[in-house]
């Protein structure tokens, strides 16, 4: 029978725990021992689609990941660029969020092997290397701006030109429009904590008008005494993005009084 054919390449080419459960006509669910961080499995459909067969995630790794992150985080910056990287060097398409890979002259094995590398590469973005996870939370923050206020409201790595021409206190995001421009920080850590703090005393020192906001990666793994400085001097802090997303663009948008 074609399904023992196709199981034992499976078997051949990826391990000898894959097995194959019928769900239908031309549709089989490929069981294996792969998992998520979580120990959920993969999810994996084998099916006959007019005359070729696909192997198909139908849609469950991206929803996988969304338990934890924020579906437009995936679809933009640094988590975006390592999924399509990874996609494309498995030769796997992403069809409105189900991931496929299509059979080529009855390579079973071939296309299930660099199915499973791909998920299990994908469900990695929420563990990157630090100099990654970096760059991955000013796309995040970036994001959140752009989601919350109107672009024209909003100027990003803004100083203040009279004071400041060559642009040594920088602040991440400027929210305008209102009497008291918000003056937004995002901390990766400690350093980006003691540059925010000087920035604001200098303000001060120059007598700007002005509201602050920061919204840290991780403020649990700041210093005390950095975070303790720093709390002097800024008005309102959020600890994280994720949990916080909803508050934060709360935050914002009646700090710009957006409706």
């Amino acid at each position: 029978m074609i399904e023992s054919t196709i199981e034992q390449s499976f078997k051949e080419k990826v391990c000898n725990e894959i097995r194959l459960a019928e769900e239908g006509i031309g549709r089989y669910r490929v069981i294996t021992p792969f998992m998520f961080e979580d120990g959920d499995h993969l999810v994996i459909v084998l099916r006959k689609e007019a005359n070729k067969w696909v192997i198909s995630d139908e849609g469950h790794t991206y929803m996988h990941l969304t338990y934890d992150l924020d579906e437009k985080l995936l679809q933009s910056g640094n988590r975006s660029r390592i999924i399509s990287n990874v996609l494309s060097a498995n030769s796997v398409l992403d069809h409105d969020g189900e991931l496929q890979i299509s059979i080529a002259d009855g390579g079973f094995g071939d296309a299930l092997y660099s199915f499973v590398q791909a998920l299990l590469r994908i469900s990695d973005v929420s563990f990157l290397t630090q100099e990654r996870v970096r760059s991955t939370f000013m796309d995040d923050f970036h994001t959140l701006m752009n989601d919350s206020l109107p672009a024209g409201r909003m100027a990003f790595d803004w100083f203040d030109s009279s004071n400041d021409p060559s642009a040594k206190y920088t602040v991440d995001c400027r929210v305008n429009g209102m009497a008291r421009p918000l003056l937004v920080f995002a901390l990766p850590g400690d350093d980006r904590a003691r540059d925010a703090t000087i920035a604001l005393l200098q303000f001060e020192k120059w007598q700007l008008t002005f509201r602050s906001l920061a919204i840290f990666e991780d403020q649990e793994s700041v210093t005390r005494k950095v975070l303790a400085r720093f709390s002097d001097v800024c008005e309102k802090q959020f600890s994280s993005i994720g949990s916080n997303r909803e508050r934060i663009q709360t935050y914002l948008r009646e700090a710009a009084d957006v409706s």
